[in-house]
Formats: structure tokens, sequence, C-alpha cells
């Protein structure tokens, strides 16, 4: 994989389009190879504002070619000012003035165009994988980035809810979403194991598909089961911090037997006052199409707000390097 840049490729769908008018500038920038945040401090030198003035929405990769909007306030800027600018490895695609500063979070969804090269192995199953995966979605892993170098971010995080001390916001953040998304993983993995990832079980919190909308599934319940099925509503795992709400019967004893030998954990988060919330179990991949040619595989899909391409890639192929 990312033999060349252009061989990862994303693409930011944002919720809505900048209106036109107001005081903020959006910028819809391509880089190549370069970080988010290291772009966000470009712009803000070259607009001559504070770093935390500029607005994204999320971090992109950055060994890839991507696509994503970045605002900036607009009183500072003369008109077409942009044009002017010289940042290494980017380009602004177009611009246009909205009211409000972008906002972290505020995207529908990536798109992702990606290429697989020297494939070995039997491409009949995994053209095999890929239908499966149209059809049924797959386990919606965390990937292997949100843990650091060799996992080092929930040990290291582990240790610091254990003995304390003071961190950086940014570092804070990291830690705390590191623990969460392991929980949530470990989850997740029983729930794979008892083939129970993509189905309802009696007392699921469950969301509908496209919101953050939950509610608790009492079974058995044709209609529900039915609308699982027909990816309208989908089996969630925890994303532990303080909150009474949970799941409730068969659902609660799995998650609490799962959960009991990291208590610590997860005290650690309600004492950091992280309010919990709950994930789909279940990726559906938007808009998913492939070619295989030879000993390569192109191909595109388009994923929501917090879902990784990588863990799509690792449901198909075994990479190295």
């Amino acid at each position: 994989m990312r033999v060349r840049l252009e061989d990862f490729r994303v693409e930011e769908i944002p919720q809505f389009e900048p209106s036109g008018e107001g005081s903020h500038l959006w910028l819809q920038v391509e880089k190549r190879g370069a970080n988010t945040d290291w772009v966000a401090g470009q712009l803000a030198s070259q607009a001559k504002c504070a770093a935390r003035d500029v607005g994204f929405a999320g971090m992109k990769d950055r060994h890839a070619v991507t696509t994503q909007w970045f605002s900036l306030p607009a009183s500072q800027l003369q008109p077409e000012h942009w044009r002017d600018w010289d940042i290494p490895d980017t380009r602004i695609l177009k611009t246009s003035l909205h009211q409000k500063k972008l906002k972290r979070g505020v995207l529908k969804g990536n798109r992702f165009s990606l290429v697989v090269r020297d494939l070995v192995g039997e491409t009949g199953a995994l053209q095999q994988r890929l239908e499966k995966m149209k059809s049924r979605g797959l386990p919606n892993y965390f990937g292997p980035q949100r843990f650091g170098h060799n996992g080092s971010n929930v040990w290291r995080a582990a240790r610091w809810l254990d003995k304390g001390g003071r961190l950086a916001r940014a570092k804070r953040s990291i830690y705390l979403s590191a623990v969460r998304s392991f929980l949530f993983n470990e989850v997740l993995a029983e729930r794979v194991r008892l083939k129970q990832w993509d189905r309802l079980i009696d007392g699921d919190v469950v969301s509908l598909d496209g919101s953050h909308s939950v509610f608790v599934a009492a079974l058995p319940d044709a209609d529900l089961e039915k609308r699982c099925q027909e990816f309208d509503l989908h089996p969630t795992g925890p994303m532990p911090g303080d909150s009474p709400f949970g799941p409730e019967r068969e659902a609660a004893e799995l998650e609490s037997r799962l959960l009991e030998r990291y208590t610590d954990l997860i005290e650690g988060l309600r004492k950091a006052r992280v309010d919990a919330s709950r994930r789909s179990l279940r990726l559906c991949l938007g808009d998913l199409d492939w070619e295989l040619q030879d000993d390569r595989l192109s191909i595109g899909f388009t994923l929501p707000p917090g879902a990784y391409a990588t863990t799509v890639v690792d449901e198909l192929v075994s990479t190295r390097g």
C-alpha cells in the first residue's frame, strides 16, 4: 500500500457548502504528503492570524493526496489575497465566504480511492470478500493509528489515569481516545467471535443509520431485526465514560463480563469527566466499487466520520511494509 501518494486519495464530504457570505473565508485545499495541522499552521502564517483561528473538520492522512476544507477569519484578508500564497505540497482549489468558522466534526464523511499493489494469493477469494463486504458491511474497528506506535498510547494513557499529572490538552485527548477505542474494540472482537456484530441481541443499544439517535432494543422483534438487516439501524458498542445510559439484559451482561477487568480504566475515564457514548459495531460502505487487474486492486468507497479506510483494507488483504 501507498507505493505512491496517489495510491491513497481522500476527499472530504462536507455537511454543507459555504453560503458565499460572512466573516470567514473557507478554502478547499488539496494537500500531498502533508499533515493537516501543518497546513493549518501555514495558512495561519499566510493570513497573519492565530493558529487557533484556523478551522477544519478533521485530520486527514499525511501519506496521501487529500482534499479538505479550512476556514480563516476573513476580516484580516484582502480579496483574492490567498492567490499569492505559496504553501509547499498544497493547492487551493476553491474559496467561499461563510458566516461561521469550520468546526471539528462538521463533515458528512470521506470518499476514499485506494490502490493495493503486488497482490499474492487467490483473487477469487478476494472477490468473494468484496461481495460479502458490499452486502453485509464489516466490523467497525478502530484502526491502529488510533493507538500510536505499537499501541503505546493505550498503556501510557492507563499509567496517566492511574498516577495522574498534568498533560497538554492535545495529549490528553489522544490518551482518552486511545483508551475508549481499545475498550470498544475489545467488545467488538467478542461480538465478532460470537457472530453477533451485524445482528441485534436483546437489550442492545441501537443506533439509527446516519444519526446519533439511539434506543434500547427489546427482542424478539421481527421489525427491528428486519431493519437491522436492511442497514436502517445498527447494534452499538461502548465508548466508556460517565453516563447512566447503557445496554440492558443480554447485551448488558456481555459488556459487563468483557469490561470487568478494565474497571480501573473506566473509573479513570469517569474521573476525567469523559461523557460516555455509543458507536456502531457495523461499518457500512457507501458507493463501493472496485477493479481487480492482475496483481492490483483499485477500490473506492465512502465512509462516515470516525471510520478508517485501513479497517476496510485489513478485512480484504494482509499487508507488509
